[in-house]
């Protein structure tokens, strides 16, 4: 997103962890441009808040990559109430908040981040009003990840919330969001996830543990909803809410892969208070993450639609006809081409004596104000994470979930629930994409799990030990 690169074409073929080969040294490198880079070299402002995770070294930190404004985590987590490392696995996570490249130590129990990430960015958009130059603001919000923690006055609101369970809720929400069109009404719900007990088959203590992570979870989902809506007022304070291309996305889909009723269960170093409080560290778990991924298949980490496909919606009135939806498909890599062609920007050829990697995307620009109802790509779209692989090409999408190597095959305009695999069927468009994915697989330095995979991590999905 940062690039408008392929991960791996970036450097960061697997997370922020450097891995002994280019497209797995764990810091972006210096031929991928950033968003940062390219619009502070076109007249911009640039401000990042929130998460970074693309680069642990100083060398590779916000501000070193174009941003002249910055506040936020370097890597991908933190307590929303302190800066002391939590737990991954059986080790601890370091965290570095930083301000415009100055660490910052905050007193526990004095802030909540969602918060902090909001108010840097108003505070950020108020000073850039002074310097009369347009600007770009990536605001990186880390809400709704683990842990769960939300400030009480927000958990409130969604008591008793979640008390019919997620079978009966994965039902309603499925029947909204026909009614809504965000889905097709022939649209086939995903199957059932064998490994999600039934809510009714629960005792009541169990069911109220449930309810309450759940409850959390969505106080921190409304918490940064309220923040994305203060830095919207604080457009509209400035005047500049009309002349302002806002995108909201999500990262991915809900994790799975961790349950209480399997031996995927994370180990917990730290949970010194009660769920949701300053101290704990408790995540959705896959029962809820069931629902959150209605009505698509599988977690993030995986390649089928429940793991890589995330909301996306784009607000700009000059241009952006309200309440529309879109159907194209579109990708992360589409983000950078569609930033520049609007704001009327010549990605480089060359950047400070580097020849820089070609975008890889296609810009959104004629999908979003309706000349198009598709993106005229030409070519397929590809992933891979940790030996798990997709292509889509058209209305098919061939997926694998390693450590299987054998191909999956669906058509997306059918069945995006990936009900029915059909590669036994078609095994011509298998081929077809398979070769397409070794080819890209080759030009973009992704080699086999097996020869990267680093020490210490399992096959859970998600699973890493720094």
């Amino acid at each position: 997103m940062l690039t408008g690169q392929y991960q791996h074409k970036a450097g960061v073929g697997y997370f922020d962890v450097n891995l002994g080969l280019p497209a797995y040294q764990g810091y972006l490198n210096k031929k991928s441009l950033t968003l940062g880079e390219v619009f502070k070299a076109n007249g911009y402002s640039t401000i990042i808040c929130g998460k970074w995770h693309v680069g642990q070294d100083s060398l590779a930190w916000p501000q070193q990559r174009g941003f002249e404004k910055s506040y936020g985590i370097i890597g991908g987590a933190s307590d929303y109430f302190d800066v002391k490392p939590l737990p991954l696995g059986q080790t601890s996570y370091p965290v570095t908040l930083l301000k415009n490249n100055v660490r910052q130590h905050p007193k526990d129990d004095s802030y909540y981040f969602t918060d902090e990430i909001a108010n840097n960015a108003v505070a950020f958009l108020e000073e850039q009003s002074k310097e009369n130059k347009p600007f770009f603001l990536y605001l990186a919000f880390t809400a709704p990840h683990w842990p769960l923690q939300a400030l009480p006055k927000d958990i409130a609101k969604y008591k008793g919330k979640y008390d019919l369970g997620w079978d009966s809720l994965r039902q309603v929400r499925f029947a909204k969001q026909k009614q809504l069109g965000i889905i097709d009404p022939n649209f086939q719900l995903s199957e059932r996830d064998p490994e999600v007990p039934y809510w009714n088959k629960l005792t009541y203590d169990e069911q109220q543990f449930w309810k309450a992570k759940m409850e959390i979870y969505a106080a921190m989902v409304d918490n940064m909803d309220q923040n994305i809506g203060k830095v919207f007022e604080k457009l509209k304070a400035l005047k500049e809410d009309d002349n302002t291309l806002i995108i909201f996305i999500s990262d991915n889909g809900a994790q799975g892969g961790y349950s209480t009723y399997s031996p995927l269960r994370r180990t917990l170093v730290r949970n010194s208070g009660p769920i949701g409080t300053s101290g704990s560290f408790d995540y959705q778990e896959q029962s809820w993450a069931w629902l959150s991924n209605t009505p698509l298949r599988q977690y993030k980490n995986n390649y089928h639609e429940g793991g890589n496909s995330s909301p996306f919606i784009a607000w700009y009135p000059k241009q952006i006809k309200a309440g529309t939806i879109a159907k194209g498909t579109a990708h992360l890599i589409d983000l950078a081409p569609t930033f520049y062609e609007l704001a009327g920007i010549a990605y480089p050829h060359k950047y400070n004596g580097v020849i820089s990697n070609p975008l890889a995307g296609k810009s959104l620009l004629p999908l979003l104000t309706g000349k198009t109802t598709e993106v005229q790509r030409g070519e397929p779209l590809f992933w891979e994470r940790a030996g798990n692989r997709a292509v889509r090409k058209g209305k098919w999408k061939i997926v694998s979930t390693y450590p299987s190597l054998q191909w999956e095959l669906y058509n997306i305009e059918t069945d995006r629930g990936e009900t029915k695999d059909i590669a036994s069927q078609r095994p011509d468009v298998v081929n077809e994409l398979s070769a397409d994915y070794f080819n890209w697989a080759e030009k973009t330095g992704v080699v086999d799990y097996e020869r990267i995979k680093p020490k210490g991590v399992s096959n859970i999905p998600g699973d890493v030990k720094k």
